[in-house]
Formats: C-alpha cells, sequence, structure tokens
C-alpha cells in the first residue's frame, strides 16, 4: 500500500488503467479483472461499483456482464479515480493528521508537504488513461 492512497484507491486505478489498454466497450467481469491484477474478486466488484456510480467506468448486467470504461481514455485522469474512491482529502488535509494544520498554525512539514502535494496534485490531473497507456501494457503483462 501507497502511502496516500488506499488499498482501494490503488486497486481502482489498476483496474480502470487494466479496462483502457483493452479494446473500447469490451465487457470484463470482476473475476477476469481479478485475475489479472492478482487481488479477491469481491474487493474489484467493491471498487468497480464505486467508479460506477461516479460514472468513470460502466456496467452491464447478466450472463455477460462486467465493467467497461464508460469514458473515452483521453477523458478520464488519475484525479477523477482517486477522488472518486479517496475523495480530495489528501489535497487538504495535514499530512501528519493534526487538526487545524494551516498557513498560519503550521505543522512541522507543512510547507515542504505543501509543495509536494500541490504538485502531486497538477500530476494527477493532468495524466490521462491515454497517455499511460503504452506503459500500463507492460506493467499489466508483468504481474
Amino acid at each position: 500500500m501507497t502511502v496516500f492512497f488506499s488499498k482501494a484507491c490503488e486497486l481502482g486505478i489498476q483496474a480502470v488503467l487494466f479496462l483502457s489498454i483493452k479494446k473500447e466497450k469490451v465487457v470484463f467481469n470482476a473475476e477476469e479483472i481479478s485475475k489479472e491484477l492478482k487481488v479477491p474478486k469481491e474487493f474489484v466488484s467493491k471498487v468497480l461499483q464505486t467508479l460506477t456510480h461516479k460514472g468513470i467506468v460502466g456496467s452491464k448486467k447478466g450472463k455477460n456482464g462486467g465493467f467497461y470504461l464508460a469514458k473515452n481514455p483521453n477523458n478520464i485522469y488519475l484525479i477523477d479515480i482517486i477522488e472518486a474512491i479517496d475523495g480530495d482529502k489528501i489535497f487538504k488535509s495535514c499530512v501528519l493528521g493534526f487538526p487545524g494544520c494551516s498557513n498560519e498554525n503550521p505543522c512541522p512539514v507543512h510547507n515542504k508537504w505543501g509543495r509536494l502535494r500541490d504538485e502531486a496534485y497538477k500530476m494527477f490531473k493532468k495524466e490521462s488513461l491515454a497517455q499511460l497507456k503504452e506503459k500500463t501494457v507492460k506493467k499489466i503483462l508483468s504481474l
């Protein structure tokens, strides 16, 4: 697990990246995705249902049902997935967890973290699934 995101958020990013490297509107069930990403099927289902409610992933019910990208990969950014699952708390709250941490009442790492946080947010907001597609193929195939 990373320092910044929940395990669900990490899985959400990986699952959406997996869907982005596949043909558009091709449906994959939770079991197929869980095998590819080597995580429990129930966890995949729960995370993808959250992303379905947020309009990032689409779902099809029935025997041949499953999940697919609801939007073009050019229009889905990493920040969309992060905010759909973990919200924007990491980009707005104190990294050390101090209540009331602010520019006027900073924690010991407030200024350094603020710069890093802002750069990370800009990067996640700028990186679309389409831009990450080639590197994702290589990473998914190496799992």
